[in-house]
């Protein structure tokens, strides 16, 4: 099935709006703000609440999840309706959900670095787990995560990285890229042959990889040196490109591309995945569900519902993206040398992205100096 292109890029509005975030410069968690939602400010939900009398509205990527799947929502949780709306970007997503008044948004699809962002403005409700038994059926390690350990505003949905997508056939064996640098100093054979991503975080990621910098780090000298990098490999490339890399491998004219792993088409026998030596990020996108929701025990029940890994498995063999739910995977027959096989401890060794409040706007400027210079 084809996927939905998609950016995660967190809008320079909305940073400047002023999303801050108290986060380590080093991706840790964040601190708890005055702003954000706790469990002692969490509306009193009713487990037995008569789901016929609410209705369901949420926002999500296209494609991202099952056509049918409010017509089984009304099924099995007897609710009045269900209706979805849907967002290109995060950026899209952020526009609906921090306009003034209501949203009408009960469930938001979005990366978790947003949920975070969502969440230090107090526009989330925290997650009720009692209504929630099927969180059970997460990775431990999902539970762990630098932008909301403990799932207290947010719920994993997917999961992955981000490496150097190749074609075998086009790359020599003794140049097979391990490193970063194969994008950003790419070989005289290789020269306008490669592709890099264009939003702002991962756009910035290989050059600060390679540098031994954080993701999600906002010291302006670093910054102006992965700068530095990034212009200097800008004449070496094809092109920035965030939806059509795997299609430019495929024709050749890309012999290696940044590329997320869902979307590194290695069912091609000649395209393969690579994670850089210098290691990567872990990005992850998030069902979170809205304060102003007046369904929110039937926003619970749709999470719930997702998490059953007959319906979360769908994401896995259908988007190709890894879902961070064990008892679903154990359903998915994975392909050898499938991205689907990734363990969830090697994606641990990805570094979390997490928002980084006002200093976002130190990527955007990067990201237009860069591509616009």
């Amino acid at each position: 099935m084809s996927r939905t292109r998609f950016t995660r890029r967190l809008p320079a509005a909305v940073a400047a709006a002023g999303l801050a975030l108290a986060v380590a410069a080093c991706g840790g968690e964040s601190s708890t703000s005055s702003q954000g939602t706790t469990a002692a400010q969490a509306d009193e939900l009713k487990p037995n609440a008569d789901l016929t009398q609410q209705e369901l509205q949420i926002t999500v990527w296209d494609g991202y999840t099952p056509k049918e799947l409010p017509q089984k929502v009304k099924e099995k949780l007897k609710v009045k309706d269900m209706r979805i709306t849907l967002h290109a970007t995060n950026e899209e997503a952020m526009t609906k959900l921090t306009a003034p008044g209501d949203s009408g948004i009960d469930v938001a699809f979005v990366s978790g670095q947003y949920a975070q962002a969502l969440n230090e403005q107090g526009l989330l409700e925290p997650i009720h787990p009692e209504l929630i038994p099927n969180l059970a059926n997460l990775y431990p390690e999902a539970t762990q995560l630098a932008y909301d350990k403990g799932n207290k505003y947010s719920v994993p949905y997917t999961w992955g990285t981000t490496g150097i997508c190749y074609r075998t056939d086009l790359v020599k064996d003794e140049e097979v890229p391990k490193s970063w640098n194969a994008i950003l100093k790419p070989p005289a054979w290789a020269d306008k042959k490669v592709t890099m991503m264009t939003t702002e975080r991962w756009l910035a990621l290989p050059a600060l990889k390679s540098l031994g910098y954080s993701v999600n780090t906002d010291d302006d000298k670093e910054i102006a040196k992965a700068r530095e990098l990034l212009l200097a490999a800008k004449p070496h490339l094809l092109k920035y490109d965030d939806t059509t890399f795997g299609d430019l491998l495929k024709s050749g004219e890309a012999v290696m591309v940044e590329a997320w792993d869902g979307w590194c088409p290695t069912s091609e026998k000649n395209i393969k995945f690579a994670l850089p030596k210098e290691g990567s990020d872990l990005w992850v996108d998030t069902m979170v569900i809205m304060k102003s929701s007046k369904n929110k025990e039937a926003a619970h029940a749709l999470i719930n519902f997702i998490l059953d890994p007959e319906i979360h498995s769908w994401a896995a063999e259908n988007i190709n993206y890894k879902v961070p739910n064990k008892a679903a995977m154990e359903r998915v027959q994975v392909p050898e040398g499938s991205l689907l096989g990734i363990k969830p401890a090697e994606l641990l060794n990805g570094e979390v992205i997490v928002d980084l409040g006002p200093s976002s706007t130190k990527y955007t400027r990067l990201s237009s100096e860069v591509t616009q210079s």
